[in-house]
């Protein structure tokens, strides 16, 4: 039976659930996921947790935010002038910002006061523990 390795073409169904069973994210009701060991459709570490498994195994990983998304970061905080944004916003509203090098940076607007509204750029689940279970359904060799 194939094992996965760093050589692995994988098809697998997985979650990513909150340590109280709240599903951030499934395949397993859609299209199952399809990639290349290494290609980055995962975190590294959510990877390394793949090797070994074999077709047809289902397995479940607790990770820690350090090996998640991170721990939250209060530099990732920002005070921006209200008048800096031209749309009506709200508490919890995410919003698109260009960071120097014109890529997008989602920012979750945190609080609106009068004159400053402050945006909160770290992940949505850093600092978080979560839960990440698969179920590896075929395992090929990278092309």
């Amino acid at each position: 039976m194939s094992k996965i390795t760093e050589q692995s073409d994988i098809t697998l169904h997985f979650e990513l659930a909150l340590n109280d069973g709240q599903v951030v994210d499934s395949t397993f009701e859609k299209s199952p996921a399809q990639f290349s060991y290494g290609d980055g459709s995962l975190l590294p570490s959510f990877e390394e947790m793949l090797i070994g498994l074999e077709e047809g195994q289902e397995a479940s990983f607790n990770m820690s935010p350090e090996k998640a998304f991170g721990m939250r970061n209060p530099n990732n905080i920002q005070r921006m002038p209200r008048s800096q944004f031209a749309i009506d916003i709200e508490e919890g509203m995410i919003v698109s910002f260009a960071d120097v090098g014109k890529n997008e940076l989602p920012g979750v607007i945190a609080s609106i006061e009068d004159n400053e509204v402050e945006v909160d750029f770290n992940h949505p689940l850093s600092g978080r523990d979560l839960v990440f279970r698969v179920k590896v359904l075929k395992i090929g060799p990278s092309e």
